[in-house]
This record gives structure tokens, C-alpha cells and sequence, in this order.
């Protein structure tokens, strides 16, 4: 048995999110994790199970969503890369693909997570680049955004920007930095943690776009850190905005330097 990460790039407006929803071998609403593992079968001719980094929500992206699989099946790293994103619809491709040791797991062996959410910030919705930004017609304070979300650096009970939904055993989360800026009219929130939850970090964006509009002082965000509650904290983001850049690991799994720590 050989076991294989992969580098998974994907535009989610197609998705109904990651995870399958349906039982292998069984037809389903349109999920990436289905659409991957239909390929890889394919390439493999037998069923393949994947597990993958961090799950993502209905309408989010990701640049590099690493998973993992295990066959007995032999094939190389390019006939599965080749291969699988052949049989792939056009939203999805396979970046690259990478013989890992049975002590890699995509999920348990990253050190971090990094999330980018972007805000196209003008008067004029957008029309090119609409699937990948999200919208805001009022003028931002990005200094004001950037200042107030130094409050969540470190680890803290995340509990205010946690969905009800929710499973997780536990709110405390390590974020590791955060930052706000901008470049012409679009904002870009970076946002890095040893793992995150369910709708996170668009409930951190839909908080400080109320600081970003003058609609709270930057002194809020901590105070809702602090408090806990959900129901006070800033609307959550549209998903439109996310992008999953991807997981990192540690160096001696041999992974490309993108999610490589």
C-alpha cells in the first residue's frame, strides 16, 4: 500500500463545499471531495478515499487544498497528477502529487492553516473576478481593520466568531498572525492559525468590515474576543471572498515549499 498527497486547486462557486455528502459509488449533489475521488477511482480503477487538510464551505476556494490517499494501485506521481485532472470538471485540477510516508496525514501533520479573504472596495460592483471577491461599496479604514485584528493574535476561545453549527470540540484556536491591506480598491485580510473553525475566519472579516466602516472602534474587536458571544459579533462574510492558500508542514515530509513551513 503507497500513500500520496496531493495539491488540489479549485474554484468552489460550482461546490456545495468539500466534503462528500453522499456514500461512495453513490450519485450526490456536487461536492469537491466526490468530483476528486470519482476521478482518482477512475485512474485507479477501484474505489480511492481521500482525506483532506481543511474542510471548506459551500462557494470558498482554495489555491492548494493538500490530501491524502492510500492505494496498492501502481501508478507514478504524474500519471496521477495527468491523469486525475483529466477526468476533473474545469473548476477542479490536481497541482501536483507526492509519495508520502504512512506517517504524513493531511490533516494531523499541518502546523498551520492560511486563509485570504478579499474585498473589492469601490463604488461599482464588480464584473471581472466576481466569483473569487467579495463587494463592498463603503469606503474602508484599512489601518483602522489591520489595528483591530491584532487583538486575536495568539490563543484565545474563539467562541464569538464560531458558527452554532459548529462541530468542534473546543473554541480555542492559536492564530498566528493576521493582517489588513490594500492595493488599489481591493483589501486583502491574511489570516494564519495552527487550524480554524466553522466559518471563522468569514466571521472575523464580517466584524471588521463594521470596524472598517466606522461603524465600531477598533477597540470592538477585542471586546468581542473577550465576550464570547456569537450573537453580538459582526455579520458572516459572504464565502465568495475565501480563499483556502493552503496547509503547512513540517520540512522532512518532502512537500513543495508552498506548504512547507
Amino acid at each position: 500500500m503507497s500513500r500520496y498527497a496531493l495539491g488540489v486547486e479549485y474554484d468552489g462557486g460550482d461546490f456545495l463545499g468539500w466534503q462528500r455528502l453522499s456514500k461512495p459509488g453513490e450519485a450526490g449533489e456536487a461536492t469537491v471531495q466526490q468530483a476528486l475521488e470519482t476521478a482518482l477511482s477512475f485512474v485507479a480503477n477501484a474505489q480511492v478515499d481521500t482525506i483532506c487538510a481543511g474542510r471548506t464551505d459551500a462557494g470558498v476556494h482554495a489555491a492548494c487544498q493538500v490530501v491524502h490517499f492510500d492505494t496498492d494501485v501502481r501508478r507514478d506521481a504524474r500519471g496521477w497528477m495527468l491523469g486525475t485532472t483529466s477526468r476533473l470538471p474545469p473548476s477542479v485540477c490536481i497541482r501536483w502529487c507526492v509519495p508520502v510516508g504512512d506517517d504524513f496525514h493531511a490533516r494531523f501533520s499541518a502546523v498551520a492553516r492560511r486563509y485570504r479573504y478579499r474585498i473589492l472596495n469601490r463604488a461599482v460592483r464588480p464584473a471581472l473576478g466576481r466569483q473569487s471577491l467579495t463587494w463592498e461599496r463603503l469606503p474602508l479604514d484599512t489601518d483602522a481593520m489591520h489595528a483591530a485584528a491584532q487583538a486575536l493574535v495568539g490563543e484565545h476561545d474563539f467562541s464569538a466568531f464560531r458558527t452554532v453549527h459548529c462541530q468542534a470540540p473546543h473554541a480555542r484556536r492559536d492564530l498566528q498572525a493576521i493582517s489588513v491591506t490594500r492595493s488599489g480598491d481591493t483589501v486583502t485580510v491574511d489570516v494564519q492559525a495552527n487550524a480554524f473553525l466553522h466559518h471563522m475566519v468569514r466571521n472575523i472579516v464580517g466584524s471588521l468590515l463594521q470596524v472598517g466602516r466606522g461603524e465600531r472602534p477598533r477597540e470592538w474587536m477585542a471586546a468581542l474576543l473577550a465576550g464570547r458571544d456569537r450573537t453580538v459579533a459582526g455579520p458572516t462574510a459572504p464565502p465568495t471572498g475565501l480563499v483556502f492558500l493552503g496547509p503547512l508542514y513540517p520540512v522532512e515530509f518532502g512537500l513543495p515549499d508552498e506548504v512547507t513551513a
